[in-house]
């Protein structure tokens, strides 16, 4: 069966019982999958086969349902169109609301004047001119039902339709008022001035300005729910600077095509995604990725649109447009996730679909009885107005999704994608959480941890002569060893005769000298072996990969390389833990592996040595335990992993299969965004609790009150008025409890290394070493940071390097006392100047 998914554009929606409305009516045609409609964002999400219905269809559903629905406009400027369309619609409400008020005050203050024992002049006192009296308030009145057509036209129409909604309730009751005044003000005109007291043009006309009111203040408050889209739309930049035939043109960002060569200066936004072809830079990705150190980018780096260049000018090729690039896609994560449901929100959608027709046959049902019971037709009206109008199923329909709204728009500012409000819900509801290994709670990049020298080698030579004989390798662990020597700054060996030994390492001649380097296997095919080759298993035990270095037959060191450990995974599986949430990693690594990573960041169960095409299978036999499974994962083998677990997470840096198969994007290549998406999870689903129940007990308490229970026992009754008022409210203390989303702050995760975690070469004998504070003069950029790096980085002895752009200085670490004359000739041939030395210890 095909299955086809469109969003449409519904206009007329006011509460949750035409949700239910819309919602029934697609749900009838054959073919339909899901029809989900979203009332706060005002659209409909629906999955049908194309086969056996249209979209043509569903419209028309829609329309005989009484509301409008539209396919969205496919124009690049659609959003802009959207935007002024709201501005028009909260003006045109303004209005409205100013018209209501205007007229309103003095129709009360005349109504009720004489009530409360102030007198009105006598041109229109109830008892010297009883008609003016009547006349005067029906002129007022008509304004404000005229400003309030809307609530009649869709209110009926929704009665003609069989689908009454929350117009409908505020068109009778107050309609109701004003056809009995004004049958009364005849009779008054005619002649029975004793019916002044039965007049409730107020009652009418103070509900109709009320529910503007509330409307119009939710119309603002909803205006905010939604600002998450508005903002991520804004980044992208309008044009861009596109080279075609040698000459630079500015073209709209949607004239940009595949392949164009675009040329970006500092300050300027990157129009859309692409790789560096000339220059070198420094880009802020903090608005897509809410990383905030900037990233420094070259030829043939990736760059994202809309991140902005901040120093140099670079020229790169257009790789994704339109719709394909980074900011497009979070764009429409975040849409489908505004719209889809929650499953807690059935509740209020089920209740919602009985509750109108219920409510005016309570409404009707109390009207009766008091007036049975000889309470008197005019309050019996005033019982049936009130009831109408004190029920509420706009606050039951927007309980839910304008919490959803903000949570994920929250979400999205924090680099944490989630996909929906089912997502959203079962993030909140989490027991346990499994994280794959490499990438996920490591680097994902093996690294140089410990350097075992032995015979008379010193640890330099060590690392000189495997760095050397590693150049130009591409085995993941020879790079490592390539990469500690450069950062060591080696002097580098030309060797000869390479050989690779498969399986077990390398030989190559370097200086005259027979090198051997590799695993065990190879030094005992080569006859080498002594006791402190027993060190190697101390590695081992702790998850690192020894190397042996051979010269000439003897055995020279030990080299240890590990993937080293993300500096805030262990601080991250401690906060889950006090969250009362089980960690577990999933891994296809060996046991001694897997077990020292697992101790270094305090993880609760360790899973090793499983096959990529059983983790799926790993995590059916976790949620067999009862637990809600969330998979945390970055690689095209974890992705049936993330599709089986309950609650899938992928590492924005991870594959595109890993990013599809998730339910949750974190943007940052960070494990604190498990923690932030789990706890902003669980604050939204407090928030919608918390709005469900005031819905509900607004309704539960108000209904009984307004129907004059309470009056039977010597209690209150409400005036239609004051149930006017609390009905407006009710919906605006909902959606403003949501907009309380808007100021959740995850919760700081401080890195929390454990002492074997990351043992590498950059804090080895860390108390040994000396600090320096050297002040430099002349650093203005990232570049400049790097350069003063580099060249502090060749010299001797000097262990870490810390280079501050804002305060202009450099702090590093050494094994001896530094030479401060060499110190300051290489940072002056660098380009700068040196200006002072401080010790730091």
């Amino acid at each position: 069966m095909k299955n086809e998914v469109q969003t449409l554009n519904v206009r007329g929606m006011t509460c949750a019982a035409c949700v239910r409305s819309v919602e029934r009516a697609v749900d009838k045609h054959p073919g339909i999958t899901e029809a989900s409609v979203n009332l706060t964002t005002e659209k409909l999400r629906v999955s049908f086969d194309p086969d056996q219905v249209t979209l043509e269809h569903i419209i028309q559903s829609v329309s005989k349902a009484g509301f409008t629905a539209e396919a969205p406009s496919g124009r690049a400027d659609a959003e802009d169109t959207e935007t002024r369309r709201q501005v028009e619609e909260l003006r045109d409400q303004r209005i409205r609301l100013y018209v209501s008020l205007v007229f309103a005050v003095p129709l009360f203050l005349i109504a009720m004047s004489e009530m409360v024992g102030f007198s009105l002049p006598s041109i229109i006192s109830s008892g010297s001119n009883p008609g003016r009296f009547a006349l005067l308030q029906l002129l007022l009145v008509i304004p404000i039902l005229m400003a309030g057509s809307h609530f009649y036209t869709r209110g009926f129409s929704a009665f003609r339709h069989l689908n009454p909604n929350m117009d409908s309730l505020v068109a009778v009751g107050s309609m109701a008022a004003f056809v009995y005044s004004v049958w009364n003000t005849f009779l008054i005109v005619g002649g029975a001035p004793g019916l002044v007291m039965h007049l409730y043009y107020e009652t009418a006309g103070v509900i109709v300005a009320l529910i503007q009111v509330g409307k119009y203040l939710e119309a603002v408050s909803k205006g905010k729910t939604s600002g998450a889209i508005r903002e991520l739309m804004q980044l992208q930049p309008g044009t861009a600077t596109v080279i075609r035939e040698g000459v630079e043109i500015q073209t709209e960002i949607d004239q940009v095509m595949v392949g164009d060569i675009m040329r970006v200066r500092p300050g300027e936004k990157i129009p859309v995604d692409g790789v560096v072809t000339s220059g070198r830079t420094v880009v802020d990705e903090s608005l897509l990725t809410g990383e905030s150190i900037p990233v420094e980018k070259g030829v043939g780096d990736s760059v994202t649109g809309a991140s902005i260049n901040q120093s140099g000018t670079i020229l790169y090729r257009a790789l994704r447009v339109g719709k394909d690039t980074a900011l497009a896609r979070i764009i429409q994560l975040v849409e489908e996730a505004q719209g889809n449901k929650a499953p807690i929100a059935r509740l209020a959608d089920v209740i919602s679909g009985f509750f109108v027709p219920v409510v005016i046959g309570i409404a009707l049902l109390s009207g009766l009885l008091w007036f049975i019971s000889g309470a008197g037709i005019g309050f019996a009206l005033k019982i049936f107005i009130s009831v109408l109008v004190v029920a509420c199923p706009c606050a039951l329909g927007l309980a839910t999704p304008t919490a959803i709204m903000v949570g994920t728009g929250r979400g999205a500012a924090l680099g944490i994608l989630i996909k929906g409000g089912e997502p959203l819900e079962i993030a909140g509801r989490i027991k346990t959480v499994v994280f794959d290994k490499t990438g996920t709670l490591t680097e994902g990049k093996p690294r140089v941890t410990d350097l075992i020298p032995l015979n008379g080698v010193s640890e330099m030579e060590l690392l000189r002569l495997a760095a050397s004989a590693e150049k130009g390798s591409e085995h993941a662990l020879g790079a490592a060893i390539v990469e500690a020597g450069s950062q060591r700054g080696i002097d580098w060996i030309e060797g000869e005769g390479f050989l690779a030994l498969h399986g077990q390492g390398i030989q190559v001649i370097l200086e005259g000298q027979q090198i051997l380097l590799g695993n065990l296997k190879l030094m005992k095919g080569a006859g080498i072996f002594t006791e402190e080759m027993s060190e190697a298993e101390r590695l081992s035990r702790k998850g690192r990969t020894p190397v042996y270095l051979a010269v000439d037959g003897q055995l020279a060191g030990i080299i240890a390389v590990a993937d080293t450990i993300k500096p805030d995974s262990r601080a991250a599986v401690q906060k889950l833990q006090q969250l009362g949430i089980r960690t577990v990693m999933l891994t296809g690594d060996n046991r001694n592996t897997a077990d020292a990573v697992a101790e270094a960041v305090s993880i609760d169960e360790v899973v090793a040595e499983v096959l990529p095409a059983d983790k799926a299978k790993a995590i059916e036999k976790l949620q067999q335990a009862g637990d809600r499974v969330a998979m945390v994962g970055d690689g095209i083998n974890d992705a049936p992993a993330l599709t089986r677990s309950d609650l899938g997470i992928a590492i924005g840096s991870g594959t595109d299969v890993a990013l599809e198969s998730a339910q949750v994007v974190l943007m940052k290549n960070s494990l604190a965004g498990v923690v932030t998406a789990i706890e902003l999870s669980q604050a939204t689903l407090r928030n919608i609790r918390q709005n469900l129940f005031w819905a509900f007990a607004y309704n539960s308490a108000g209904i009984p009150l307004a129907a004059g229970l309470f009056l039977l026992f010597g209690g209150p009754s409400l005036n239609p008025m004051f149930a006017a008022a609390a009905m407006a409210l009710s919906s605006v203390s909902v959606v403003t409890n949501a907009l309380r989303l808007k100021r959740f702050k995850p919760m700081e995760l401080s890195p929390v290394e454990s002492p074997e975690a990351n043992p590498s070469l950059e804090h080895k004998n860390k108390e040994q070493y000396m600090k320096t504070l050297i002040s430099i003069d002349g650093m203005s950029c990232q570049h400049c940071v790097k350069s003063v790096t580099q060249a502090l980085e060749k010299l001797d002895g000097i262990q870490q390097i810390h280079v501050n752009l804002e305060e202009k200085n450099a702090l590093v670490e050494s094994n001896a006392v530094p030479d401060e004359a060499l110190i300051m000739q290489s940072i002056t041939d660098a380009g700068f100047t040196v200006t002072g030395f401080q010790s730091a210890d």
